[in-house]
C-alpha cells in the first residue's frame, strides 16, 4: 500500500508537473470498465504474494513464479486470446513438472504459503490477459510510468480496504511497531526505480534484453537467498527449477521469434505498398506523357 501511494505520487509529478511522459487519453467510463478491474487483480496479486513471504523462502517463491507463463497461456486459451498449440502445451507441462520437482525437494514446504503464492500467480496472469483484452485491443498502450499513473491510485484504494480490517487493528494494538521513514522511504524508492528502469530499458533496447535481465535476476535472487539469507536450497530444488527454467526460456524464445516474424511481415507489407505506389505513379506519369505527345 505504501509502494502504491509513493509510486502514484511520483508518477503524477512526472506526468502532470514535469510532463516527462505523455498521458493516455482515457474517459471515465473506460477507466472504470478497464483500469479498475486490472487494479483490483493487481492488488490481490500483491496482497497474496507478499503474504507468501511469511511462510516460504525467497528462493522457493522465485521457483513457484516460474509457473507464470503456464497460468498466462492457460487463461489466454480459455479466454480465446491465445490459440491452443500442442507443442506449447507440452512445454507448459514440462514447466509444471519442473516446479513440482522443486516443490518436492523444498526443505521449508508450507501448504498455506504455496496456496497464497499460486493464488498470486493466478491473479497476476489474469491481470496480464485482461490488459490485452481491455486496453491493448482498444489501442491503448501503457508504459510502466503511465501504468503507475492510472493503476496505482486504484490499487491503493483496493489495498486500503483489507488493510483497515486485517492489519490496522494489529498495528494499533502493537506497541513494538514504529514506522521507520528511512526503511519504508528507500524501499518505496526502489519500487519506483524498478518501474523507471524497465521504462528506460525497453525504450533504449528491446524486449529480448528485458527477458535476459529477468532470467539473470531470477538466478541472482536464488543465489542471494542461499548465500546471504541462508535459505536452504537442495539439489532437487535446483534440478526442478532448472527444468522449469529451460521451459520458460524456450517459451520466451518462441514468443520473441513469433513477434519478430510478425514485425518482418509488417515491414514487407509496407515495402510492397510503397513499391506499388511508386509503380502506379510511374505508370501515371507515362500515360500523361503519351497524352501530351498525342496532343
Amino acid at each position: 500500500m505504501i509502494h502504491m501511494s509513493f509510486c502514484a505520487s511520483l508518477a503524477f509529478v512526472l506526468v502532470r508537473v514535469f510532463k516527462l511522459v505523455e498521458p493516455v487519453t482515457m474517459s471515465r467510463d473506460l477507466y472504470i470498465s478497464s483500469v479498475v478491474p486490472i487494479g483490483a487483480l493487481y492488488s490481490l496479486s500483491l496482497w497474496l504474494s507478499n503474504s507468501a513471504y511469511i511462510y516460504l523462502s525467497v528462493s522457493f517463491i522465485q521457483m513457484l513464479k516460474a509457473l507464470m507463463p503456464v497460468a498466462v497461456y492457460s487463461i489466454g486459451v480459455s479466454l480465446k486470446k491465445e490459440s491452443f498449440k500442442t507443442d506449447t502445451m507440452v512445454n507448459m507441462v514440462s514447466i509444471s513438472i519442473g516446479v513440482a520437482i522443486a516443490a518436492y525437494g523444498e526443505a521449508r514446504f508450507d501448504t498455506w504459503g504455496v496456496i497464497l503464492q499460486l493464488g498470486a500467480v493466478a491473479f497476476e496472469a489474469t491481470r496480464l490477459v485482461l490488459i490485452q483484452i481491455l486496453l491493448t485491443s482498444k489501442g491503448i498502450t501503457l508504459n510502466p510510468i503511465t501504468s503507475l499513473y492510472y493503476v496505482a491510485p486504484c490499487c491503493l484504494a483496493f489495498l486500503f480496504v483489507p488493510w483497515i480490517f486485517v492489519e490496522y487493528p494489529i498495528l494499533r494494538d502493537s506497541s513494538s511497531f514504529h514506522f521507520d521513514f528511512l526503511i519504508f522511504g528507500t524501499n518505496s524508492l526502489c519500487a519506483f526505480a524498478l518501474n523507471l528502469a524497465v521504462f528506460l530499458l525497453v525504450g533504449k533496447t528491446s524486449a529480448l534484453t528485458m527477458n535476459v535481465a529477468g532470467v539473470v535476476k531470477d538466478w541472482l535472487l536464488i543465489a542471494f537467498s542461499w548465500s546471504v539469507i541462508k535459505d536452504t536450497v537442495t539439489p532437487i530444488n535446483l534440478f526442478g527449477y532448472g527444468l522449469a527454467f529451460l521451459g520458460v526460456a524456450y517459451y520466451n524464445h518462441s514468443k520473441l521469434q513469433a513477434l519478430k516474424a510478425k514485425e518482418a511481415q509488417k515491414k514487407t507489407a509496407l515495402a510492397d505498398e510503397e513499391a506499388n505506389r511508386l509503380l502506379e505513379d510511374r505508370e501515371g506519369e507515362g500515360i500523361g506523357k503519351r497524352n501530351e505527345s498525342q496532343n
